[in-house]
C-alpha cells in the first residue's frame, strides 16, 4: 500500500561491523532509537515511517555482487516490524540501493512498501557505478507473492548521483513508471535535506499523470505550500531532528509543526 501525506524516516545508529560504530558496540542502542523516533514521529502526526540503515555509511552498492550484510538486514527487519506495531503504513530503504533485500524484508515482516534510489538505468555514485535492477525486482516481488502488498518507489535523478548519460526528467519518470513498472516516484534535492526544485517537482509530476509522486528531501514549513500541492506524499528525516540535523534524536515539537504546516496542502 502507497501511504499518503508525511513519512517520518527512523534513521537506524550505526552497526556492529559498521565503520562508525564504537568499539564492542552492539544492536540495543539502534533498535532503542529507532523505537524512541518512530513513537515521537507518530505522535506527531506523521502518516507513515519509512526505516534505513543510514548510519550504515559508506553504504555496499547494494547490486547482486553486493547486497547488505545479513545481520543489518536482519537488524532492519526487526525495527520494521516493531515500527509496523505503531498503526501507520510503513516502509524500508536497504541504502544504497538494495531493493532485493528490501522487498524481502518488507514481505517477511508483512510492510507495505520500499524505497529504491536507482531503480531503472545507470548512475555515477559515491560507490561508484549504481545500475537500476528493476528487472529482478519485479520478478523476485512476483517470486515472493508480494505484487499487491509492497509497492516500489522509485527515485527519479535521484541526490547524490549523476546519470551516464543525459537524460531529462520525463523521459526518467517515464522509465521508472511505464518501463521500469514503479508505483510511484520520488524527486530530491542534490543532497540530504536539500530542498526539493520547484520547475524539476512539476516536470516530473507532469509526466507521472495519475502516478503518485513523492517529495524525497528537503521538505520544511517555509516550502511546503510551494511543493506541496505537487505530490501526493513527501519523505522528511533531517527537518524533523533536534535542531535539524540528521543525525540527532527526532524532536516531538518540529514534527507537530511540521504536520500543522503541511495539513490540507497535498495534492488532491
Amino acid at each position: 500500500m502507497l501511504p499518503r501525506g508525511l513519512i517520518g524516516v527512523v534513521h537506524l545508529l550505526p552497526l556492529p561491523g559498521d565503520p562508525a560504530s564504537p568499539a564492542g558496540a552492539d544492536f540495543g542502542p539502534a533498535y532503542a532509537l529507532a523505537r524512541s523516533d518512530a513513537e515521537a514521529l507518530v505522535r506527531g502526526g506523521v502518516d507513515a515511517l519509512i526505516v534505513e540503515n543510514f548510519g550504515s555509511a559508506p553504504f555496499v552498492k547494494g547490486d547482486a555482487a553486493n547486497r547488505i550484510p545479513p545481520h543489518q538486514a536482519a537488524a532492519l527487519a526487526l525495527v520494521c516490524r516493531a515500527c509496523s506495531e505503531l498503526g501507520v503504513p510503513v516502509g524500508v530503504n536497504c541504502l544504497r540501493n538494495d531493493a532485493h533485500t528490501a522487498l524481502g524484508i518488507a514481505a517477511a515482516c508483512g510492510i507495505d512498501f520500499i524505497r529504491v534510489n536507482v531503480h531503472s538505468g545507470a548512475y555515477l555514485t559515491d560507490q561508484g557505478v549504481i545500475e537500476g535492477e528493476a528487472a529482478a525486482s519485479l520478478r523476485y516481488r512476483r517470486e515472493l507473492g508480494a505484487d499487491q502488498s509492497v509497492a516500489i518507489a522509485a527515485d527519479v535523478l535521484v541526490k547524490h548521483a549523476t546519470p551516464l548519460a543525459p537524460l531529462d526528467p520525463a523521459s526518467a519518470t517515464h522509465d521508472c513508471l511505464d518501463r521500469g513498472l514503479a508505483d510511484a516516484v520520488i524527486v530530491t534535492g542534490t543532497g540530504t535535506g536539500q530542498p526539493v526544485d520547484r520547475a524539476l517537482l512539476e516536470q516530473v509530476r507532469g509526466a507521472a499523470g495519475a502516478k503518485p509522486v513523492w517529495i524525497g528531501s528537503g521538505l520544511c514549513p517555509d516550502n511546503a505550500g510551494q511543493l506541496l500541492p505537487l505530490a501526493d506524499a513527501a519523505v522528511v528525516g533531517s527537518w524533523l531532528k533536534r535542531d535539524g540535523l540528521v543525525r540527532n534524536p527526532v524532536d516531538p515539537q518540529r514534527v507537530e509543526s511540521l504536520v500543522a504546516a503541511c495539513r490540507g496542502l497535498f495534492a488532491d
